[in-house]
């Protein structure tokens, strides 16, 4: 019998994909819930590298990172696809998906610390929605094609979690008057069947357990985990 297991944050976007993309495939699996502070045996010996979540294990094989463990439940269970099946289109997806990552660390800086780090990371943010901006105009709705998929799921630090983040920290720069596109795809894209269905249920416990990460304002917080 197939065995699958994740090992994530409940608060975590990427443990929130993976367990997004189990759902939509259909996927019958055992979450178990990690502790920042004190990680797990299991967790320590299924990602030794760099002792972070998400971790998919399936029939004892570990996976690691949340876009590759994506691509590997696109590719080893049944169901709806969620790269696309074009060359060209697959690998736009996983440019987009790339792209998004790789701001992760300026969206903690600006919303999750204080000071010189939280300066730079607005302006790194504020370059992200510019060029945000400009992929949606004309009322474009997907980052591939029209079909909902990797690059989409990849999305929801900005599409769901940064909302979060500014509300939590009242630092606002995701505003109608500056990014109008970015902001409507926004808005449609937390009100989308596709992305609805499968959003975090603890909303409240979610947005509290942000504010109190602002309140403590932690330098030595590590960057939400991928």
């Amino acid at each position: 019998m197939t065995q699958v297991k994740l090992l994530g944050f409940w608060y975590s976007p990427f443990s929130h994909r993976v367990e997004w993309a189990l759902k939509i495939k259909g996927v019958k699996y055992e979450y178990i819930e990690e502790d920042r502070d004190n990680k797990s045996l299991l967790l320590l010996q299924s990602n030794p590298i760099h002792k972070k979540v998400p971790v998919l294990i399936h029939n004892g094989k570990t996976i690691c990172e949340s876009m590759i463990i994506l691509e590997y439940i696109d590719e080893t269970f049944e169901g709806p696809s969620i790269l696309p099946k074009d060359p060209y289109d697959r690998a736009l997806a996983r440019f987009w998906a790339k792209f998004l990552d790789n701001k992760v660390g300026a969206v903690v800086n600006t919303f999750l610390r204080k000071g010189e780090e939280q300066e730079k990371g607005k302006e790194e943010v504020c370059e992200m929605l510019k060029v945000l901006d400009n992929e949606f105009k004309d009322n474009k709705k997907y980052f591939v094609g029209d079909k909902f998929g990797y690059a989409d799921m990849a999305a929801n630090l900005v599409g769901l979690w940064m909302g979060v983040f500014q509300e939590a920290s009242g630092v606002v720069l995701a505003t109608n008057e500056k990014f109008p596109n970015f902001c409507g795809w926004r808005d449609e894209y937390i009100n989308r069947s596709q992305v609805k269905e499968y959003l975090p249920s603890r909303f409240d416990e979610l947005l509290a357990f942000y504010q109190d990460r602002v309140r403590a304002q932690a330098p030595t917080s590590a960057t939400p985990q991928k």
